[in-house]
């Protein structure tokens, strides 16, 4: 049996393939169409997947799409009925986005020409934003029972979304709607703070420890707890939902309206300007921010414990990003276990949506759990030689352990290596298949980095790659995290081993590399600590302000625009030539 998921038509689009309940590929669009978070019909992801899977759109059984327009239906026309300022410019955009969605089998028949739309309308399935969501998490969990939770800006009229997993089955236990939400809470702060593009809020949390939670008692105005463990906005401090808040144009890019409204200029100061300079005021309302975000959080969790007893919890959506929240989870709740996906945000909607058709439509036994990210696009040394042949780029190509022990003698001496190896992570971060390393020892690595490549601000930190075994030896708290979702703090007395990787508030978003699962990147990690007697390694994802790499073209370009050191493609090592 054959299962295609897909985000289509909402930020970060995507597809992802299942076979017999086993995940073939899953990949998202960005990383093709070089766009980040492009928001149309994922085609180019969807072709990827069929080839993976050897099969053609005919062969598919079923097609997941993580959206179904007609999801609280008459609380959308209540909501627009009571809005009478409503745009109807917005109302026209929401009805033509949710049109496309509807008649989606149309796109698909241009993939294959031999199906007619009554054709594929026999395989559609449309599953609700958040229970894609709910599934992305549980179904593909290791735990055979397990509450869930699912929160992020908006999807299908809801903001927040929880539930009881047992083996092949969700129950949704309660929802709250649009427009109140922590996403948009977090996201109107994060442009009132200067950082306006679609995606930007983990600046916000990279910068909050910078400063102090002072102003928390003050936003409790904007952000409201209830006692059953909901919360609602106090609207007054943002802009009418109903003038917009995404938009996409015809190029497929999220654009996110302005949030905040004059209210909250009023009471919290003018909106810092992208080339103002971040004063202690600013680190300290993003310390504010973070915080009542992360006691909102606690609290939906808590109640949610209340509510099913389980101790185990999985975790999906946009919120679910926030690694800073997720890694105090199991000392601030009753919560002993946590599974977050590697695809957490919306392009995991795809995945979701096809485990949601197999274990819930179709009552499917509940397959084996998901510890791998590395879902997506790979490529042969032989492919890789005949690239660097048509470039005329000199490499030299090395078994694993001289290609080990020569990348370990380059970061010691303090170089920056590209690492292209394996297939491609699905998610948003690079976890040793499409990776920048550097020496997590080095004081001055953050500059390096942002000096001859990343080109960010100064106060993002960088992660930690470390071998599963030494977690305990490094960090307070020792439990997997195999996706870079959870920030733990960095024992004291090892802080100063390794200052790069270790943030202001002595904290690290650790990445645990298991050898069973990245057996080559685990290979490169035990090289250095060999040589250092550090079993970690500084990871930050394989881009210059674009998608990260998907091939070893792009791999190969970024490296000959920026400052890297030396480039591993598979076995094929090339160095830069002073």
């Amino acid at each position: 049996m054959h299962i295609l998921g897909i985000n289509a038509y909402h930020a970060d689009s995507s597809a992802a393939i299942f076979s017999d309940g086993k995940l073939i590929a899953a990949t998202e669009e960005e990383r093709f169409r070089r766009v980040k978070h492009w928001a149309g019909f994922p085609s180019m992801a969807i072709e990827f997947c069929l080839e993976e899977a050897g099969i053609t759109l005919e062969q598919v059984d079923h097609i997941a799409i993580g959206r179904d327009p007609y999801a609280k239906l008459l609380k959308k026309i209540w909501f627009l009925l009571t809005n009478p300022s409503a745009s109807w410019r917005v109302v026209a955009d929401r009805f033509s986005n949710a049109k496309k969605v509807s008649s989606i089998e149309h796109e698909f028949a241009m993939i294959d020409d031999a199906l007619t739309v009554s054709d594929l309308k026999k395989k559609v399935h449309q599953v609700e934003h958040h229970r894609s969501h709910l599934a992305s998490a549980f179904f593909a969990s290791p735990f055979s029972e397990a509450a869930l939770l699912s929160i992020d800006g908006s999807g299908d009229f809801t903001t927040t979304m929880t539930g009881i997993g047992k083996e092949n089955h969700i129950d949704v236990i309660a929802s709250i709607d649009f427009p109140h939400s922590v996403g948009i809470f977090y996201t109107a702060f994060t442009q009132w703070l200067g950082f306006p593009h679609y995606g930007d809020e983990y600046k916000l949390m990279g910068l909050a420890p910078y400063g102090n939670p002072v102003y928390v008692d003050k936003l409790r105005e904007v952000l409201r707890f209830g006692d059953d463990g909901k919360f609602s906005l106090n609207l007054r401090y943002f802009r009418s939902a109903t003038q917009g808040i995404i938009s996409y144009g015809d190029d497929h890019i999220p654009q996110v309206a302005p949030l905040f409204s004059d209210l909250l200029v009023e009471r919290f100061g003018p909106a810092r300007k992208k080339e103002d300079q971040l004063t202690n005021f600013h680190k300290d309302m993003a310390a504010s921010v973070q915080r009542i975000t992360e006691e909102l959080i606690f609290s939906l969790a808590s109640h949610l414990y209340k509510q099913t007893g389980m101790t185990n919890l999985c975790i999906a959506g946009g919120v679910a990003q926030n690694s800073v929240a997720n890694g105090k989870i199991t000392r601030k709740t009753p919560f002993r276990k946590i599974y977050i996906p590697s695809a957490g945000h919306d392009a995991g909607i795809a995945m979701g949506a096809a485990l949601y058709v197999y274990n819930q439509i179709l009552h499917q036994p509940k397959a084996a759990p998901i510890f791998t990210p590395y879902t997506g696009s790979r490529f042969s040394n032989e492919e890789i030689e005949t690239i660097l042949h048509s470039t005329g780029t000199d490499s030299e190509k090395l078994e694993d352990r001289l290609l080990f022990a020569a990348i370990s003698e380059c970061l010691v001496d303090g170089g920056v290596v590209g690492w292209f190896s394996g297939r491609a992570e699905f998610g948003p971060r690079a976890l040793g298949a499409r990776s920048i390393l550097a020496d997590p020892r080095r004081a001055d690595a953050k500059e390096i980095l942002n000096a001859k490549i990343k080109r960010r601000e100064s106060f993002r930190p960088f992660a930690p790659s470390i071998l599963r075994e030494y977690v305990s030896e490094f960090f307070d708290l020792s439990e997997e995290v195999p996706f870079m979702e959870r920030v733990f703090p960095i024992r004291a007395e090892k802080r100063d081993l390794i200052p790069a990787v270790t943030h202001v508030d002595g904290s690290g978003r650790l990445q645990t590399v298991d050898r069973t699962i990245s057996p080559r990147y685990y290979g490169v990690i035990d090289s250095f600590r060999e040589k250092t007697g550090i079993p970690i390694l500084l990871n930050t994802s394989f881009n210059e302000n674009e998608p990260i790499v998907n091939s070893p073209a792009e791999a190969l370009d970024c490296f000959m625009r920026t400052n890297m050191d030396m480039l591993v493609l598979e076995n094929h090592l090339i160095r830069r030539q002073l």
